[in-house]
């Protein structure tokens, strides 16, 4: 079934471009994404292998899960949010082929079980998802667009240079199979894979968009299609937070886990730190979402890095975060639609004028700051109180600290957009359900998750935290 994933949505990109007709890429989107989940979840109960490259195993089965969930989400809202940007058939066409390339280079890089193979396909998400960055064609998605691929092709770089150095740490194992690494990790040099690991959390970090290297992300989140910044979010960050784990399990097996977890405890402060400052500065919506997401990230590392009941808690975290800001994300491109304008200070009376996308943009915002009964707090609780197991009280208090200057920017910023009063010019046009079910539904997987965990869902997280 494996094969499926990959070689299919070739097939139909080839199609879809044949044709260049607006209801028949519509309708192979949401078909294959539908086709997505289900094969996704069969996995669940019958592991699969696709040749000796691709192979499903339980830390890969939780986050190609998620992407088959937003892939479905996405897929939906991008009837309605594309559709209504009356783009001629063939902009129409190489959208959707765009977005099924993307994401099936994210499935790729998922599923690779050798770690030259997981770099290329990394690197093919960058290529199939520049182009849905500067799907606008405007100067400014010209310029984010043209930021990320310099900027992550420069991290691809320096990943490469880590897995040449992994070579040099392997010495006799001739393989960069994850199986022959992690089962030779202990005769690895030392000094050459505690270097590869430096190189390689750098260059998958700059993807995972990790500070100091996530200056791409804050302009291609903004720039990006509102469909698109969910799955950047929700779905791209994960896959190279993927890669840096599949490292540190060699790092971990090799009795260096410790200097693994500092480096990370390192990146994922920083991270919270820049976000902080930048959320408390800024004037674009979807720029503070995507400041929101490399705060996330830190906190994911966070939890990786204070180890024990952590990396259960970065699991859970990325689980909250995946499906928040992608209704986050969502929700933006209502108001988008609505106001013509990203523009904090340009929108404002959202409760008043579409009561819906108020209520969801308010929620979002609990759930990704993690209110009770929301998951991120279970998850966040569950990462300090590791840290503080570990003897890391100092880096709590700051990080608490730093919440709370998220929070306060955070929710400044959204109060006023739901509430103050303005004068603005806005479309009344009536929104199509499309527009609020995506979201709708990942917040209700986000309630179930947070009130009552389903014992598959708990066992699929446990079992996944076992293989890091």
């Amino acid at each position: 079934m494996i094969e499926l994933l990959l070689l299919l949505p070739v097939a139909l990109s080839i199609l879809m471009y044949a044709f260049k007709h607006k209801k028949f890429n519509s309708a192979v989107s949401v078909c294959y994404s539908i086709i997505y989940l289900l094969i996704t979840f069969s996995f669940i109960t019958k592991p699969a292998q696709f040749t000796v490259y691709f192979a499903v195993d339980a830390l890969n089965l939780l986050f190609l899960t998620l992407l088959a969930i937003l892939y479905l989400g996405v897929s939906l809202y991008s009837l309605s949010y594309i559709d209504a940007s009356k783009l001629s058939p063939k902009d129409h066409t190489i959208y959707f082929i765009f977005l099924l390339l993307f994401v099936t280079s994210m499935t790729g890089a998922l599923l690779s079980t050798h770690l030259g193979l997981l770099w290329v396909f990394i690197e093919a998400t960058t290529l199939t998802s520049s182009y849905l960055i500067y799907f606008n064609k405007n100067k400014s998605a010209l310029e984010a667009a043209w930021k990320y691929i310099f900027i992550c092709s420069i991290g691809i770089a320096i990943s490469y240079v880590g897995i040449i150095l992994i070579s040099f740490a392997a010495g006799n194992t001739n393989s960069l199979f994850f199986s022959d690494l992690y089962a030779n990790a202990s005769q690895f040099i030392p000094f050459w894979l505690k270097l590869a690991f430096v190189f390689t959390l750098m260059g998958f970090g700059t993807k995972m968009g990790l500070a100091p290297v996530h200056a791409w992300l804050p302009d291609a989140h903004s720039e990006a299609p509102s469909p698109v910044s969910a799955l950047l979010s929700g779905a791209l960050l994960n896959t190279s937070f993927l890669a840096i784990l599949r490292v540190f399990k060699i790092m971990e097996l090799a009795n260096m886990a410790k200097t693994a977890q500092i480096l990370l405890l390192i990146m994922g402060m920083l991270s919270i730190l820049i976000s902080a400052v930048f959320i408390m500065k800024a004037k674009n919506y979807k720029r503070m979402l995507a400041y929101s997401s490399i705060e996330n990230m830190g906190i994911i590392v966070l939890g990786i890095g204070s180890g024990g009941i952590g990396y259960f808690a970065a699991l859970l975290q990325l689980i909250a975060h995946s499906f928040a800001k992608a209704a986050f994300f969502l929700t933006s491109g209502n108001i988008l639609k609505r106001y013509n304008s990203k523009k904090i200070e340009n929108i404002s009376a959202i409760m008043k004028k579409d009561t819906m996308t108020g209520w969801l943009w308010i929620i979002c915002f609990g759930a990704i700051i993690g209110l009770p009964p929301l998951p991120a707090f279970f998850s966040e609780f569950l990462i300090l109180r590791s840290m503080i197991e570990h003897g890391y009280l100092a880096i709590v208090i700051v990080v608490l600290l730093l919440f709370i200057f998220i929070i306060y920017g955070m929710g400044t910023s959204i109060l006023k957009m739901l509430y103050a009063k303005g004068n603005e010019e806005i479309s009344d046009a009536k929104l199509g359900i499309l527009y609020y079910l995506p979201q709708i539904a990942f917040i209700v997987i986000l309630v179930i998750l947070g009130t009552y965990m389903p014992e598959f869902v708990y066992e699929m997280i446990k079992n996944a935290a076992s293989a890091i």
